[in-house]
């Protein structure tokens, strides 16, 4: 309903009218549309998703980088929540927790290259993450474009070397 019809359009008495409940049963559960997509939110960082390990730092970003861009254009209901959280406090707070569980669940990407001896010590997993995941952002949901096939992986592949040389050493480690 998100996807279809938008976050205007999405209320607590619609919901219970496509689940074919009465409203009182969604209303129980959640007062309000922020509270219903605050659960959905929270819902999805519920899974058992991993990083993949590929063996090597670059490769690693490079699988991120192609699962998100997947994530984002053949369920449209992410990129639906990612907009809601702008109008949602709730919304925003769970997307939150959603990304902070994500980088934390990521940083091992960055804590195996620096075990196997390709980015230095102290290379901050979360600035890594950040700059290699941020273009897949920019491209897909602030400029609403996909024709870029080869940007998601270059991204990747431009921070892994930028690691290697130690420009993420240092910031927050997580």
């Amino acid at each position: 309903m998100l996807v279809q019809e938008g976050y205007d359009a999405l209320s607590v008495d619609a919901v219970a009218e496509r689940a074919g409940v009465h409203r009182t049963t969604v209303y129980r559960r959640w007062r309000d549309v922020g509270g219903l997509l605050a659960d959905v939110l929270d819902a999805a960082g519920s899974d058992a998703w991993r990083p993949p390990d590929t063996g090597t730092l670059e490769g690693d970003l490079v699988a991120v980088n192609a699962e998100l861009e997947a994530g984002l254009t053949d369920q449209p209901v992410t990129a639906a929540l990612i907009a809601a959280s702008f109008r949602s406090p709730e919304a925003a707070a769970a997307l939150q927790r959603f990304w902070d569980d994500r980088y934390t669940r990521c940083a091992v990407v960055v804590e195996r290259a620096v075990a196997r001896g390709e980015v230095p010590e102290g290379t901050c997993a979360r600035r890594v993450l950040v700059a290699a995941t941020a273009p897949v952002y920019q491209q897909i949901l602030l400029m609403r474009d996909r024709s870029d096939p080869l940007l998601a992986e270059q991204a990747a592949r431009g921070v892994a070397l930028a690691a290697a040389h130690g420009v993420f050493v240092g910031g927050q480690q997580e």
